[in-house]
């Protein structure tokens, strides 16, 4: 219940609790909290009383919370005429409250997807004959659905597409219904992705001198996603040695679309440039360093594999080979999560402030000269298997002062094979 507090004039004033409305900047654009969601501003309805003794006090309480009881009631009317909608509908409206909330393109792309798609047996049903065992059986049936309509063997759909679609549906039945019950649902168990990464080296040796060498090696190499590959320019990341995210391009409805913020905070992240991608980038015609739709650079990528009889990994899984190979160098955990731009609690956050200190620098020298060193290994097509044996024989650590050596090593191998009668 609101609280009436005295104003300097004497009289009684209450506030009572309104709405909330999104904040926007000067320029227009969202203001963000430290998680990354929009920022809300409270709005109150203010009542007073003009009699200072405690009859006024009582009299601005009463109207107070007479304007919170009557809002109370509008809602729950409001929600019984919502329940009289289509769940299509009501979909359409929960869409139109997370667009005026500025969600992303392709948040709402996503939705609409799931609409046209998902649960097709409930989007004719009005939101109040659809209860807890109807909403289960549809999930059950959900769940079976074939998922890749344009393969030949579609397999059912995933636990955790639907995870995704139930999100939707729950979302939009906790806007519009009271009354449902939300623990009688229960769905399918994520089962964690099992990929098994190839080796770098075989990475780095299929895409060399191919047109996409590029933006795999910003992938594999500097922890980049597909999108914030394709965000990347030269008139805007790329300043002296360092390259910066601080765009991203994603599709919606089968076209581009620039973004000027990453996912999250944390994505938003500064590298230097590996010497080797900056003699890629230079000879890159043009302001954007990849010049390719998303569909175009996947393909692309899976064909290359085909052509090299690799089992597939996605492009996104190149971000997971860039993290195997920092764990395999011990790369720290704090500066391997700052490189990927991975979200966390409170590393990240002391982190972020202390970027580019000596000790992340040579974190960099250490993921750049393995990089450099398996090209190198790739170029000369040096025996992998003999460089290794040769390490553990004479104790070497697995460096680039260690490969020139063994080179120097089998160059005088060969040479006394040649002097021998």
């Amino acid at each position: 219940m609101a609280k009436a507090k005295k104003l300097p004039s004497g009289s009684w004033r209450a506030l009572a609790y309104s709405h909330s409305e999104p904040v926007f900047g000067k320029d227009g654009k969202p203001v963000l909290d430290k998680n990354g969601k929009q920022k809300q501003k409270r709005i109150y309805e203010s009542f007073t009383s003009d009699d200072p003794s405690p009859a006024g006090k009582r009299e601005a309480e009463f109207a107070a919370a007479e304007f919170q009881m009557n809002k109370e009631k509008k809602v729950k009317n409001s929600k019984k005429e919502f329940t009289k909608m289509k769940l299509t509908e009501a979909i359409d409206e929960y869409i139109k409250s997370r667009e005026i909330l500025s969600r992303s393109p392709t948040t709402i792309q996503d939705y609409r997807c799931i609409q046209r798609n998902a649960f097709q047996d409930l989007m004719d049903m009005q939101l109040e004959d659809i209860d807890e065992v109807i909403m289960q059986e549809a999930i059950n049936v959900e769940a079976k659905r074939p998922s890749g309509r344009y393969l030949k063997n579609p397999k059912p759909l995933s636990a955790k597409r639907l995870k995704n679609e139930w999100g939707l549906v729950s979302a939009v039945l906790h806007k519009y219904r009271d009354d449902f019950n939300f623990n009688k649902i229960e769905l399918p168990e994520v089962q964690p992705r099992a990929v098994e990464l190839p080796p770098a080296r075989e990475v780095l040796r299929i895409i060399k001198g191919t047109d996409i060498e590029l933006p795999v090696l910003l992938a594999a190499w500097l922890s980049f996603s597909m999108s914030e590959v394709r965000g990347l320019t030269k008139s805007k990341s790329v300043r002296g040695d360092y390259i910066t995210i601080n765009e991203v391009v994603v599709d919606v409805d089968n076209k581009p679309l620039r973004k000027s913020m990453a996912k999250n905070p944390t994505r938003n992240r500064k590298h230097r440039i590996p010497q080797y991608i900056k003699n890629l980038i230079d000879k890159v015609e043009g302001d954007a360093l990849v010049n390719m739709s998303g569909s175009t650079l996947y393909y692309r990528w899976i064909r290359l594999q085909d052509a090299n009889n690799m089992e597939h990994i996605t492009f996104h899984d190149l971000r997971h080979l860039n993290a195997s190979i920092m764990a395999l160098l011990r790369v720290p955990d704090k500066y391997a999560q700052e490189r990927g731009g991975w979200k966390s609690d409170q590393v990240m956050k002391k982190v972020y402030m202390q970027t580019f200190s000596e000790e992340r620098q040579k974190v960099d020298v250490v993921i750049d000269d393995y990089f450099e060193r398996t090209l190198e290994i790739n170029n000369e097509n040096i025996d992998i298997r003999k460089y290794k044996a040769w390490l553990t024989l004479f104790e070497k650590p697995d460096n680039k002062k260690s490969l020139n050596e063994f080179k120097d090593y089998m160059q005088h191998e060969m040479q006394h094979e040649i002097k021998k009668p």
